[in-house]
């Protein structure tokens, strides 16, 4: 599976423990594997997803004094999804479908410059005013606010809503703007260099949250 020079490499950034002794190569190929492959600890279930975002639907409604005048809009890519599901949990209590955009922020980010060619705009769909209204964003992980912050320019351009909210499944900390989300499923914990991955059925083909930690694979 690994060839000598990477075991010899291995075992040259971390020295061999006298105790090892002839069992060097099995020391050496699990460093190998440590370092290359991420740990990773689901921290929501599709349960744990599900009873959060009912929770935040109805945050929404009480926080708004009702849902006349509120749209959501979801982040591209797993705040789209959300945003369905957040409006198809209000439809289950209150009845009312509310009105659901789909927002990409490519060209809004502060690094596109460094982004270069590598960067995807992807489709924005919007087919209401947003003018007047309340409009919730909705992203699955807000982490330094430099999205959300681009997204609140993104809607900013289309109008001039009476408010704007930010709803997201985790907030994991380490902000680098003055962002606060007013709807939060969990908040994480987590070391800067960790990684937290939503995965869901419409786009992961499952329903879970997960702390990776390493470098992937």
């Amino acid at each position: 599976m690994y060839d000598n020079r990477s075991l010899q490499a291995c075992c040259a950034a971390h020295p061999l423990p006298s105790s090892v002794g002839k069992g060097f190569l099995f020391y050496a190929a699990r460093l190998l594997w440590r370092e290359g492959m991420s740990e990773e600890k689901q921290i929501m279930s599709a349960d744990d997803i599900r009873r959060a975002l009912v929770r935040i639907a109805h945050e929404i409604d009480e926080r708004n004094g009702g849902l006349r005048d509120v749209v959501l809009v979801g982040v591209r890519s797993r705040g789209v999804p959300l945003a369905e599901r957040l409006a198809a949990a209000i439809a289950d209590f209150d009845g009312m479908r509310v009105p659901i955009g789909q927002l990409d922020i490519t060209l809004y980010r502060d690094d596109l410059k460094s982004r270069g060619i590598a960067a995807r705009v992807r489709k924005t769909d919007i087919p209401f005013d947003v003018t007047e209204k309340t409009v919730v964003l909705v992203d699955d992980v807000l982490f330094t606010g430099r999205t959300a912050r681009a997204a609140l320019d993104a809607i900013a351009d289309l109008g001039r809503p009476a408010r704007i909210q930010l709803a997201v499944l985790i907030d994991r900390g380490h902000r680098e703007l003055p962002i606060r989300a007013d709807f939060v499923g969990k908040n994480v914990p987590t070391a800067r260099a960790e990684r937290v991955l939503v995965r869901l059925r419409e786009t992961d083909g499952k329903d879970e949250v997960v702390i990776a930690r390493g470098t992937a694979a």
